[in-house]
């Protein structure tokens, strides 16, 4: 009797850690195991091939910041997030107040203007690289029927990295406005009826009532659209590689380009490492930012 009482306990205090189990080691295998091993590569010089990995201490990371080329890599990286994120979410902020309506039309405009989330971003990546063609692309076609000079959208090093910056835009506002569309449309009617009862303008309903209301779905489509950027890859790679001259070449493309195209995995290691810190660092900086101004219903 007493043995089977003691079993009970140790059944009892254990059955948690049993449940989660399976969760925990999937996590340790595929998040924290990873990173370990990147933080571990990113102090040892690699090629890939050899089967010895040397020490090397802090030698790739002030390889690293003294390269005026990363500088350059973190800059383009910082700035095409800040402005795919800012457009991106101003944008979708005053489309979803023109779509918040129940009509035929309206609903179509919803399907149009989100249809580009589904779609894959090699596959958008390709169409706008023949859009933005010097010499065949459709837009420069536009801009000569119109009696403008051609724009060199991705062969110039002043312009190459905002056209980029359209193309992130473009793919990321349909999902964001489907977001706003639903935080829209879960404000309660009976605010929206006090504030016409007071007789509050348009513009003081919206700085008013609309947008502190929807400081959930900001902060939210915030966080989650800085980090994406801050990971982009396909039209880096498919676009421009990196060029005119490292103008459009950002940190996963710089990853990659030293880890499997030069075989630097140490040195491209130690470049996902400042990644990884740069990402945790900005999310970070968001929370204590903003997440005292979010209200929660």
């Amino acid at each position: 009797m007493r043995h089977q009482r003691i079993a009970e306990r140790v059944w009892a205090f254990v059955r948690p850690y049993v449940y989660i189990a399976p969760s925990l080691i999937v996590f340790v295998l595929f998040f924290l195991y990873p990173i370990g091993f990147l933080v571990f590569l990113s102090f040892t010089s690699w090629d890939l091939i050899s089967p010895q990995k040397e020490f090397v201490g802090l030698a790739n990371y002030l390889e690293l910041f003294q390269s005026k080329e990363f500088r350059e890599v973190v800059r383009n990286t910082v700035l095409y997030t800040g402005l795919t994120v800012g457009l991106s979410l101003v944008l979708a902020f005053f489309l979803a107040l023109w779509l918040n309506r129940k009509s035929g039309f309206h609903r179509i405009v919803q399907g149009a203007v989100f249809s580009p989330h589904i779609v894959s971003l090699v596959s958008v990546s390709l169409l706008w690289l023949w859009m933005m063609d010097p010499q065949y692309g459709l837009l420069n076609a536009i801009l000569t029927g119109l009696g403008f000079p051609p724009f060199p959208w991705l062969t110039d090093p002043e312009t190459a990295l905002y056209g980029l910056v359209l193309v992130g835009v473009w793919k990321i506002v349909g999902y964001n406005t489907l977001v706003f569309l639903a935080g829209l449309q879960s404000i309660p009617r009976e605010i929206d009826e006090a504030a016409m009862l007071d007789r509050a303008s348009p513009w003081r309903k919206l700085v008013k009532i609309t947008v502190p209301m929807l400081s959930p779905t900001w902060f939210f489509l915030l966080v989650v659209n800085t980090i994406n950027a801050f990971q982009v890859f396909e039209p880096v790679q498919i676009m421009t590689q990196g060029g005119p001259v490292n103008s459009t070449n950002m940190l996963v493309y710089f990853i990659y380009e030293n880890g499997f195209e030069f075989f630097k995995i140490g040195y491209a290691s130690a470049a996902g490492v400042v990644l990884l810190v740069m990402i945790g660092v900005c999310t970070m900086i968001h929370f204590w930012l903003l997440s005292r101004k979010v209200h929660y219903r």
